[in-house]
């Protein structure tokens, strides 16, 4: 493997000979397989941009029909009632450690921005924390892991991404294998010691096929590097509209890897702009009228929890991204009643655990499934058989009393603006009017004017004066010295090519990419 940019200071133990051999490997067994289901992907595109309606696979109908159940959770995963997210810097990953939840999730996907630092110091960071070597000092504070840590689990990047820093044979090397083979050939052994293992969250699935492509990867790396099969768990996260057509199979092909299934909610109403862009049947209203009790949504998490508890895998519930206010007392508290809210549906339904973004939603979540889990680490004994989810009931994407407005048109160009430009200064987690945002929520931003454009529901003059303004609103509010130090114009521009240009930007992270540093 070949270097693009110089290893960071303290992390030449991460990119060792024997570490990237390994990755190299991976690489070239497996992108070949990659590369082809990506181009599945464009090919599956053009048959919804000509108007085909998605459904359950026929052809699977047997996988669906049989009784069968992937292979129970280990120890430190069978009670997952509060899971915490957050990039892979070092003050986050301890925090985030002691925060009281049950499992942290190591972000190196919608909450990193992957600057050569920060993913290869990333995995210097986790290989310390596997270790509880990990410390940071900051502001004369020094921060330590407690006694009694999450369970850590590692969400690599998506199947689309490359790593441009990493070449191997004069290619690429995948993202998604350059973040998981470092993180599974260093720590391997060192979590089987402590009583743990290797456990992953697995991003941006489309299909059945590309989970097997993960099992094919987790079933070699186990052979290669000695591991027993089956010791690598990973929960994928039903983000995609299409992966809820395959959830079932999904869950098939991990079987014996398996850890469940999550609502990743934000990219999953992303991905019904992006797959149905020609649509004019699917123009979503403001996104902060897409709730998760409107019905499509309803259908597609309580369809997830029927599936996962007749497999006896866990439902994790979807993301509160509320981030407290402690300026405002107010804010704070009717932000927490919405929590609660959230949270106490997720557990009613039957899901297993939540997400949150913040240390300070603990309490609140674990609370709520605290009264429904009693005594119990999960529901898997909640079979919903009276859940009976048509594949129309995903696909219509009617928000009663939806509308789009001027106010939601702003927000999003002003969201997508400041995270992108928080993004291209490698900050991939932006907190922003009280909501900690990534990748999956500006995506949702800059598609949605871009299908608003394309189905007439604004004017592209209207847009191009919207940004204008909320520009100078920046501005005002940051002042010239914040704006000349930033990267304002860059994500301004970027901004609007991929909310205005045509054809449509499949992931804005791919050409936001080139302008890192």
């Amino acid at each position: 493997m070949q270097f693009e940019t110089a290893i960071p200071g303290g992390c030449e133990a991460v990119l060792t000979a024997d570490a990237t051999a390994f990755v190299a490997d991976l690489h070239r067994r497996f992108d070949p397989t990659r590369r082809d289901l990506i181009a599945a992907r464009a090919e599956r595109q053009a048959r919804l941009d000509a108007d085909e309606t998605p459904d359950f696979l026929t052809e699977t109908a047997g996988i669906r029909a049989a009784d069968w159940e992937v292979e129970p959770a280990p120890a430190d995963l069978a009670d997952r009632r509060v899971e915490i997210t957050g990039p892979v810097d070092r003050k986050m990953i301890i925090n985030a450690l002691n925060s009281g939840a049950r499992v942290f999730m190591a972000d190196f996907e919608d909450s990193t921005s992957p600057t050569w630092d920060n993913v290869v110091r990333g995995q210097a960071n986790l290989r310390d924390a596997v270790r509880r070597t990990i410390s940071h000092e900051e502001n004369g504070k020094e921060y330590r892991l407690g006694d009694r840590p999450a369970t850590l689990m590692v969400r690599p990047r998506g199947w689309h991404l490359d790593e441009r820093h990493a070449r191997v044979d004069g290619a690429p090397v995948s993202a998604s294998l350059f973040d998981f083979g470092l993180y599974f050939f260093h720590n391997h052994r060192e979590l089987a010691a402590r009583g743990t293992g290797p456990y992953f969250y697995l991003p941006k699935l489309e299909s059945r096929l590309e989970a097997r492509l993960w099992n094919d990867v987790f079933e070699y790396a186990q052979r290669r590097l000695g591991v027993a099969r089956g010791t690598i768990k990973a929960t994928v996260l039903v983000e995609n509209i299409l992966a809820a057509f395959e959830m079932d199979e999904i869950l098939w092909e991990l079987r014996s890897h398996s850890a469940g299934l999550n609502a990743g909610r934000w990219d999953y109403i992303f991905s019904i702009i992006r797959k149905f862009r020609t649509s004019p049947k699917h123009v979503l209203p403001d996104r902060a009228q897409v709730t998760m009790t409107v019905p499509f949504m309803r259908a597609y998490t309580e369809l997830m929890v029927q599936t996962c508890h007749r497999r006896g895998a866990h439902a994790i519930g979807g993301m509160a991204a509320f981030i407290p206010n402690r300026r405002d007392a107010g804010v704070t508290e009717r932000a927490l009643a919405g929590v609660r809210a959230d949270k106490q549906r997720e557990a009613q339904d039957g899901c297993d655990g939540t997400w949150v973004a913040h240390p300070d939603l603990v309490p609140v979540a674990q609370e709520v499934f605290d009264e429904v889990l009693g005594g119990w680490p999960n529901q898997l004994g909640r079979q919903r058989p009276e859940v009976d989810v048509a594949a129309s009931d995903l696909t219509d994407v009617e928000v009663p009393g939806g509308e789009v407005t001027e106010d939601g048109l702003r927000t999003n160009v002003r969201v997508g603006i400041l995270y992108i430009e928080s993004w291209l200064r490698g900050t991939g987690a932006a907190a922003l009017f009280n909501l900690m945002e990534d990748a999956a929520t500006a995506e949702i931003s800059r598609s949605q004017v871009w299908q608003w454009l394309r189905h007439g529901a604004v004017a592209r003059q209207q847009v191009l004066d919207v940004i204008d303004e909320e520009m100078a609103a920046i501005r005002d509010a940051l002042g010239d010295e914040r704006m000349a130090a930033g990267r304002f114009e860059d994500a301004r521009k970027l901004f609007t090519d991929v909310a205005m240009g045509d054809p449509f930007t499949e992931f804005l992270t791919l050409p936001a990419y080139e302008l890192l540093d």
